[in-house]
C-alpha cells in the first residue's frame, strides 16, 4: 500500500460547492451520514468514487482509496493527497493481495471499482468479466476474511435487461442484453450468497445513469452528458444514437452519495442482502437532454444555441427506456433525492465550464 499524507485542512478539499450552493438556494440536505469511521472506496479515483471520497472526508472519515488508474485519474483526487485522513492504495482488484491490504483495518467498504460501458464490454468481454466479476469476488473474500461486515457496492440498472416494464422495480428484471449487464448481475448473485452464508451486511445500489462533476467527457466510452457537453462547448454537433426518443433516469452524483451514506448507517435488517434503485425517479429523453444542454450552455456562450445534433443508428446492447421506482429505497433506507435532473445538470455544466472551457 502506498500512503500519501500531509497537513492541510479539509476546508481546502472541495473543488466545487454543490452542497453549499444548494443550501444558499434554500434546499435541504439533511440526512444521516457516516462519520468518524475508516472506510475503503475502491475505484476512488474514478468519477463517482472521487466524489464519494470528497464527501466522506468532509464528514470526518478516514478514507482509503484503492485504484489502479486504468480509468480513474489522479486529477480527481489531487486535492486530497496531502490530507492526513486520505490514504491512496495503488492496486488492482484483480489481485487478491491488493484487496487484502486495502481492507485491513477498515470499518465499511464502498465498492465502486468496475469497467463500465456497454460498448466496451461488447468489444472486450473478457476484461470486463475479470474486473467486474473476479475483482468483485476478490473484494468480497477479502472483506469476509478481514471481518468487515458492512459492504456496499455499485450495482447497475443494466440488470433490468430486456424488461419493458416501467418504472423499473427491484424485484422484476429481464435478461441481460450485454456482457456488462451480465457482470453486474453476477455481482448481485455473489452478494446474496456471501450475505446468506457469511453474515455480511451487504447492500447493492443499482445506479441509473449517474452524471456530475469530474465525469470524463473524452474517449470512445464516455458517458452521454459529459460527451455532449464537451461537444457543444466546442460548437460541434453531438451524435445521437437513434431518433433521440430513448429515455434515461439521469441521476446527479450527489443523490448517489446520499444513498451510499444511508446504506452505510442503515440499521434496518430488511436492507441487508437487498438491492436498491439509486435514481432521481424521473426520466428524460436524449432530445430533451440536448435541449437543456443548449439552453444552459448558451448562458455562458450564446453560440451554443445554434448547434444542432445529428442522428445515427442505435447502438448494440442499448435499451430503449430506463426509469426507476425509488419506493423501496424511500421505505427502507429513507431516501429522498436531493437534486432533480435540471438542478444537477446546471451544477454539472457550471463545473464543466469552469474546468474545460480554457
Amino acid at each position: 500500500m502506498h500512503d500519501y499524507k500531509g497537513t492541510y485542512g479539509l476546508d481546502k478539499i472541495a473543488a466545487y460547492s454543490t452542497i453549499e450552493d444548494l443550501k444558499r438556494s434554500g434546499g435541504s440536505v439533511s440526512y444521516p451520514k457516516i462519520s468518524g469511521r475508516r472506510i475503503l472506496v475502491t475505484g476512488g479515483a474514478g468519477f463517482i468514487g472521487s466524489n464519494m471520497c470528497e464527501d466522506f472526508l468532509k464528514n470526518d472519515n478516514e478514507v482509503v482509496c484503492l485504484d489502479n488508474f486504468s480509468t480513474g485519474k489522479v486529477e480527481n483526487i489531487k486535492e486530497f493527497l496531502s490530507c492526513p485522513k486520505f490514504h491512496l492504495a495503488i492496486g488492482d482488484i484483480r489481485n487478491i493481495q491488493d484487496c487484502r491490504k486495502a481492507v485491513d483495518g477498515v470499518d465499511v467498504i464502498f465498492h465502486e471499482a468496475a469497467l463500465g460501458s456497454v460498448p466496451r464490454s461488447l468489444q472486450d468481454p473478457i476484461t470486463s468479466n475479470e474486473v467486474n466479476v473476479s475483482g468483485f469476488l476478490n473484494m468480497l473474500v477479502a472483506a469476509k476474511d478481514a471481518n468487515v461486515r458492512r459492504f456496499i457496492y455499485a450495482a447497475s440498472s443494466s440488470a433490468y435487461g430486456d424488461s419493458q416494464a416501467l418504472p423499473k422495480v427491484e424485484s422484476s428484471i429481464g435478461k441481460p442484453v450485454s456482457p456488462y449487464a451480465v457482470t453486474k448481475y453476477a455481482n448481485e448473485l455473489y452478494a446474496h450468497v456471501f450475505g446468506l452464508h457469511y453474515g455480511m451486511e451487504i447492500i447493492g445500489l443499482r445506479y441509473f445513469n449517474v452524471f456530475g462533476p469530474k465525469q470524463n467527457p473524452e474517449g470512445a466510452y464516455a458517458a452521454v452528458i459529459p460527451k455532449f457537453t464537451a461537444l457543444l462547448m466546442s460548437h460541434k454537433a453531438p451524435m445521437v444514437n437513434g431518433d433521440g426518443n430513448i429515455s434515461r433516469d439521469f441521476t446527479y452524483v450527489e443523490n448517489v452519495i446520499q444513498m451510499n451514506h444511508l446504506a452505510a448507517v442503515c440499521k434496518n435488517e430488511d436492507a441487508f442482502g437487498e438491492v436498491f434503485n439509486t435514481a432521481a425517479g424521473e426520466r428524460n429523453s436524449l432530445n430533451s437532454l440536448i435541449k437543456y444542454l443548449r439552453e444552459y450552455l448558451s448562458r455562458y456562450d450564446p453560440e451554443v444555441a445554434g448547434v444542432d445534433a445529428c442522428y445515427g443508428p442505435m447502438r448494440s446492447g442499448d435499451i430503449q427506456h430506463s426509469f426507476a421506482s425509488i419506493e423501496k429505497a424511500e421505505k427502507i433506507l429513507g431516501y429522498k433525492p436531493q437534486f432533480n435532473f435540471e438542478q444537477g445538470l446546471k451544477l454539472s455544466i457550471e463545473w464543466y465550464w469552469k474546468n474545460l472551457s480554457h
